[in-house]
């Protein structure tokens, strides 16, 4: 299979490049910077890709990459901290100028550039540092520039080196997809082959071989990532998993019904539904602080899900949903990169003293799209595989303030309107499309139920009762998020609908606040 490896630096954009080359229908994987060369060598891939990262090359812990890289032959492409490296350990020279370039920058042709082929003379470009190459090393080619960054590409056509300071990854650079393509099919011959469909087989096999005759546990949320991973091992190892399925109270309405069903008639292996809704509560009870909330609902999963694994004779191994944008916010811990952490994944596991496991996450270089249709692959509903991101302390982070019996029915009846309608809206995108994620798709929609009432008029009567929040969000990936511009009418008729059919409420709002500044949810 060809196979491209992108060598991670530390960059927050750097999920992006493995991200993109998918997008053109070529595999690629993440491997550390510092990877030998020998080790990179033994993988046969067909192109390497070069991250960038926030520091600078001359930084006494600077990132390093094998010298050795260069001489295996393959053709290779650096971005940004890329670019600085390739010409650093070639004999060139980088340097710090007095100003850096941070955001959109217009590149100009300088030379012929066969990674630039088919690009205007002149393009917008993302650029995002302080230090660029001063020298290029000996039988590199100037290929473009802008006002402040004399070397914004170069190229060494004989050996198959290519670097530019710019992000061609990045959507805002406009014609950086052209560029991957010219550098995967025009440089490196690399056809546009891959898809989902055949990379089952090889994960497959990559579960069996890592599992042998052991014994695997899940903790099964219902949601898409740990769901297709279920689904995954069931179809490896069948009988040898364990899906363990945590019911909390927290989910959404008819949830833990649809995925004892999927797992208990669909798929071959053992299923446990630990009914925990009343131990919850209790532990729930009077608390308002977000982080708290988490605290406890995590630690509590934790405790009935080991009150489980150890009854349990002969589980070597947890299988886990963790995805490719949740090791990038955890500082890349699968990658080797240094990228910045951004916040503590969810999936850091307390084991219980004398209690451990070995780690298997078949989903770690992955990103959702990508999951969701490698779930449709693997034979698993549409109402699983298309379910709406769902965090792990589940309804208890969507009601603001404490959360009680009577806020849970509210929010469960409001949020399921919200799903109703918007999977009906996208239903309709996808008849006129063939797309699933179109332009004006949603990709995650939901209800929030504020800690606030306010004032209504119902069946001529003064009403005092909660508002509800609708947010629905368009995205690819997670990082970035756009608020949904749904139509009035459909906006109009989740309104109407849950004042009308759900008790409690006399009021619907619609966020419409992008990711950045605000987050997805709510807390």
């Amino acid at each position: 299979m060809q196979k491209v490896i992108v060598l991670d630096f530390g960059a927050q954009y750097g999920q992006l490049i493995a991200r993109r080359v998918r997008d053109l229908r070529v595999y690629s994987e993440i491997m550390p910077c510092d990877t030998p060369a020998g080790e990179i060598a033994a993988e046969e891939p067909s192109a390497i890709i070069l991250s960038g990262g926030p520091a600078s090359v001359y930084a006494d812990d600077a990132p390093e990459v094998d010298p050795a890289l260069f001489d295996l032959g393959l053709p290779i492409l650096g971005f940004c901290y890329g670019q600085q490296i390739m010409a650093k350990t070639l004999g060139g020279m980088v340097g710090h100028t007095e100003v850096g370039e941070y955001g959109p920058a217009t590149i100009k042709r300088v030379a012929a550039s066969r990674l630039l082929d088919g690009t205007p003379e002149e393009q917008v470009v993302w650029m995002s540092h302080r230090d660029s190459v001063a020298r290029v090393p000996e039988g590199f080619a100037i290929t473009s520039s802008t006002k402040v960054c004399p070397v914004a590409s170069m190229e060494c056509a004989e050996r198959n080196l290519y670097a530019t300071q710019f992000h061609p990854e990045v959507r805002h650079t406009t014609y950086g997809t052209q560029i991957l393509s010219n550098f995967l099919f025009g440089i490196c011959g690399l056809e546009a082959s891959w898809s989902m469909d055949n990379l089952i087989d090889q994960l497959v096999d990559d579960v069996r071989c890592e599992v042998g005759a052991d014994r695997v546990i899940l903790g099964l949320s219902g949601g898409v990532d740990s769901s297709v991973v279920g689904a995954l091992c069931a179809r490896a190892i069948g009988k040898q998993l364990t899906c363990v399925f945590v019911n909390h109270g927290l989910l959404r309405k008819n949830e833990p019904e649809e995925v004892e069903e999927v797992f208990t008639k669909q798929f071959d292996v053992d299923f446990v539904h630990v009914h925990a809704e009343e131990r919850y509560a209790k532990l729930l009870a009077g608390v308002s602080d977000p982080e708290q909330k988490r605290k406890i609902i995590g630690t509590q999963f934790w405790e009935e899900f080991f009150a489980v694994a150890q009854q349990l004779d002969g589980v070597k191994y947890l299988a886990q949903g963790t995805i490719y944008p949740d090791i990038i916010e955890s500082g890349a811990r699968k990658t080797g990169g240094k990228a910045s952490t951004i916040k503590s994944h969810h999936n850091l596991i307390p084991f219980p003293e004398g209690v451990s496991f070995d780690l298997i996450e078949p989903l770690d270089h992955f990103f959702k799209d990508e999951v969701r249709a490698l779930g449709t692959a693997l034979g698993l509903p549409d109402h699983i595989v298309w379910r709406q991101p769902f965090p792990g302390p589940g309804l208890a982070i969507r009601i603001i303030g404490d959360v009680t019996p009577e806020k849970l029915e509210i929010l469960k009846n409001a949020d399921a309107v919200v799903r109703e309608e918007l999977d009906a809206y996208n239903a309709r995108l996808y008849e006129e499309t063939g797309e699933r994620n179109s332009e004006h798709s949603c990709w995650q929609y939901f209800a929030v139920l504020p800690d606030i009432k306010s004032v209504g008029v119902m069946g001529d009567e003064r009403t005092y009762q909660r508002p509800v929040i609708v947010r629905a969000v368009e995205s690819t990936d997670a990082m970035t998020a756009d608020w949904a511009k749904l139509p009035y009418e459909v906006l109009g008729k989740i309104s109407s609908r849950i004042v009308a059919e759900v008790p409690g409420v006399n009021r619907v709002v619609y966020d419409v606040t992008p990711k950045p500044p605000g987050t997805v949810e709510w807390e």
